[in-house]
């Protein structure tokens, strides 16, 4: 089955539905209209973008350039993942701990799916490559971003508590244990809720694309389970890193909390 094509016109047809709904929250007096159409261009000048460079990474296929593209979008997710915080760690210990996570997490996971999973040859073909780690930074980024600001939220609201337990012997571990879970929950909410709900309630984007792109369904079944087990276990070391890092962080040697360690919202 052919692929069939769009044209200009008829994406532009589709970004007057967006602009339709900004101007219907513009009228309701949201005050998203202004962060919709914004984020809405910024989805066109990105993905075109990234289009062409692309193109040009495929036709070049350059271990360098496969890396080099990689680490730009480590430090974009990271940067992102720092944008999303109410309460951060000062000194720019946000920024290392979530790239750091993304890092460990991601590079190491889409290593392993590429070398002994999927096995193109050679490893670092970019149009393997680039997607899965795409997939890979995106979903981790969400979840150490969500896992990091519930941490350091529920720390500062529930302080007493944390000292209290400190004052009756508890060591700090012990004593934040519960917002580190509380922490890890949220970071991995989304995944799970993306594996549970994935052919019954919606199929996701990598499945559809190839399903639009002629690739017969049962093949894109097997890629798109690949890619969400992947993106678990990418999701869930990122968290757990970044949690534990980012935890221990809030105490200092004499295991007391250190609130002055976290930035005003």
């Amino acid at each position: 089955m052919a692929v069939i094509e769009l044209s200009w016109w008829q994406l532009g047809l589709a970004a007057l539905m967006v602009m339709a709904l900004a101007g219907c929250t513009h009228l309701a007096r949201l005050g998203i209209a202004r962060g919709l159409m914004i984020a809405a261009l910024r989805t066109l000048l990105q993905l075109a973008l990234i289009g062409l460079v692309l193109e040009a990474l495929f036709s070049a296929a350059s271990w360098y350039w496969v890396v080099l593209m990689a680490l730009v979008m480590l430090l974009i997710a990271g940067r992102e993942v720092v944008a999303r915080q109410q309460r951060r760690l000062a000194g720019g210990w946000t920024f290392g701990i979530g790239t750091l996570s993304m890092f460990v997490s991601s590079f190491s996971v889409t290593l392993l799916t590429l070398s002994l999973i999927i096995g193109p040859d050679p490893w670092y073909t970019p149009q393997y490559a680039i997607p899965l780690l795409g997939m890979m930074l995106g979903n981790t980024m969400t979840g150490v971003a969500l896992c990091l600001d519930r941490l350091t939220d529920s720390v500062w609201r529930q302080r007493a508590l944390i000292e209290g337990r400190l004052m009756l012997g508890q060591g700090w571990s012990q004593a934040i244990g519960e917002q580190r879970r509380e922490a890890m929950r949220a970071g991995m909410i989304p995944t799970i809720n993306a594996m549970a709900a994935a052919g019954v309630v919606s199929l996701p984007g990598m499945m559809t694309g190839q399903i639009l792109a002629g690739s017969p369904p049962a093949l894109a079944v097997k890629y798109q389970v690949l890619v969400m087990f992947t993106i678990t276990v990418g999701t869930g070391f990122g968290t757990l890193a970044a949690v534990s890092v980012a935890s221990r962080r809030l105490f200092d040697e004499r295991e007391r909390l250190r609130l002055d360690r976290l930035t005003a919202p």
